[in-house]
């Protein structure tokens, strides 16, 4: 479903669910509490500018007794075939941040991606798929990094590991060219990087991926993700818990001038090796 299609289905689904709650006589605030969310939740429902889970989406239908009309919408919405089903809630809240903050301890982040880096990645988890599979998930990928190119993009933090500099996916020169497009967007201040070295110790086994997610309306959102498993965690002791724990990350890598000069010089002894093959 092109972006314009499904926002205009979700645009549909507020509306309706605003019609179909002021028809059955109850408030947002109402609706809110007997499904377990704000009643600032459902007006952003409403609006579309927050897309419900479907747990909550089928709560709604119970108070509202639309024999299911929300929930079967909702799952038919994030149903996207360009990112993997645990990925696709998060991609969704991904283009509604103010800020994000990123930690990957073996793969550069999917908004900053190169293409030929984003098609080995996904060929290296899918080694049997079909060739339409493999650019279809290229092209998800490359879809989500325009919310960097809108004069409105979020403030982007990312803490890479020095992993990412290291593992050769793709070869020399697909890594060449992805560590020089890291350090070119740094440079650009498009994105603060930071690496946290070697010498940092065991923070990266302690926390693993995370991304942490700062609305300006809504309350803020930790994801994280495992093989083939991803958790968007809204609880906010939970995510509190995971700031701290990024803030460490934070305070052991290096500053983001050093950090960019790691990155440039792993890429130039990416693109010697590239020369010489």
């Amino acid at each position: 479903m092109a972006n314009g299609s499904q926002q205009a289905v979700w645009e549909f689904f507020g509306a309706e669910l605003k019609r179909r709650r002021e028809a059955a006589g109850i408030t947002q605030a109402d609706l809110g509490s007997r499904v377990f969310v704000s009643g600032a939740y459902i007006g952003q429902f409403e609006q579309a500018i927050r897309k419900p889970q479907p747990d909550i989406a089928s709560r709604i239908d119970e108070i509202l007794q639309t024999d299911g009309i929300f929930e079967r919408l909702c799952l038919k919405l994030i149903d996207d075939p360009r990112y993997a089903d645990y990925f696709a809630k998060a991609a969704e809240l991904e283009r509604l941040a103010a800020n994000i903050c990123e930690f990957a301890p073996a793969l550069v982040p999917g908004l900053l991606q190169t293409a030929d880096y984003a098609r080995a990645v996904t060929l290296a988890m899918n080694p049997f798929a079909a060739d339409e599979y493999i650019e279809e998930k290229v092209a998800g990928r490359l879809e989500r990094q325009r919310i960097l190119k809108d004069a409105t993009r979020p403030v982007y933090w990312v803490i890479l590991h020095e992993n990412v500099l290291r593992i050769p996916l793709g070869g020399a020169e697909v890594m060449a060219s992805q560590l020089e497009h890291v350090a070119k967007v740094a440079r650009e201040r498009t994105v603060l990087v930071q690496v946290l070295p070697y010498g940092a110790g065991a923070y990266a086994v302690m926390t693993g991926d995370l991304k942490l997610m700062e609305f300006e309306d809504a309350p803020p959102t930790a994801y994280t993700e495992a093989v083939y498993s991803g958790h968007l965690l809204d609880d906010p002791a939970v995510v509190k818990r995971a700031r701290g724990a990024y803030d460490q990350l934070r305070a052991a890598a290096l500053s983001p001038d050093a950090s960019r000069a790691l990155i440039e010089s792993a890429a130039e002894d990416f693109r010697r090796c590239a020369r010489s093959t």
